[in-house]
């Protein structure tokens, strides 16, 4: 855990220039400690406008009275999975990116303890489940929807854990953890070309 710990804290994440006009959102990317460490998923409710019945960090936009952007992730965790802010050892961000939506997204690495109980939003969250991270280094993803954004085409990695499908900017951000963390060597892939 120590030298996960220190590539977080080394890492330089990549910028994204041109979304000052993005709306800003942060989730949280919370690892739960432990000799096999685990990231803490969601499912969120089907009935929801955006992402309904998808699997999701705990995040989503900054609010006015946020101070910033681990803030924004701090919250949003205690309001959909009832994590408290002082049991979360927030470690360094990732890469932002931009999802489908036009939010500019960074993504925040915190620790959280093991044994913790959580208690779902009603309105937001269908169910909370964990997912060992060396899975995402043993399983190979398959990749599926392309996504274009700024006129670049790009495969999405996907996931299958049980009955979840981890997919979308969820399994982007997994991507780039689990290939800081332990040298994945997992390709973000481009489509083919047509000819």
């Amino acid at each position: 855990m120590d030298e996960l710990l220190q590539r977080l804290r080394h890492y330089q994440p990549r910028t994204l220039s041109g979304t000052e006009s993005y709306q800003e959102a942060a989730v949280l990317v919370p690892i739960i400690r432990g000799e096999h460490p685990e990231l803490l998923l969601t499912l969120r409710a089907s009935n929801l406008s955006t992402h309904g019945g998808e699997v999701a960090l705990p995040g989503g936009r900054r609010d006015p009275e946020d101070a910033d952007l681990v803030a924004t992730a701090l919250r949003e965790a205690e309001e959909e999975v009832g994590l408290p802010p002082g049991l979360v050892e927030v470690i360094a961000p990732l890469s932002p990116l931009v999802s489908r939506y036009g939010l500019a997204v960074t993504p925040i690495v915190a620790l959280i303890p093991d044994q913790l109980e959580y208690v779902p939003s009603e309105a937001e969250i269908a169910a909370i489940f964990s997912v060992p991270l060396q899975f995402f280094c043993e399983v190979p993803p398959d990749y599926t929807l392309r996504v274009d954004h700024d006129g670049l085409r790009w495969q999405v990695p996907s996931y299958q854990y049980g009955e979840h499908r981890i997919w979308g900017l969820t399994a982007v951000i997994i991507v780039e953890l689990v290939n800081l963390l332990y040298d994945a060597g997992i390709v973000l892939k481009a489509p083919p070309r047509r000819d």
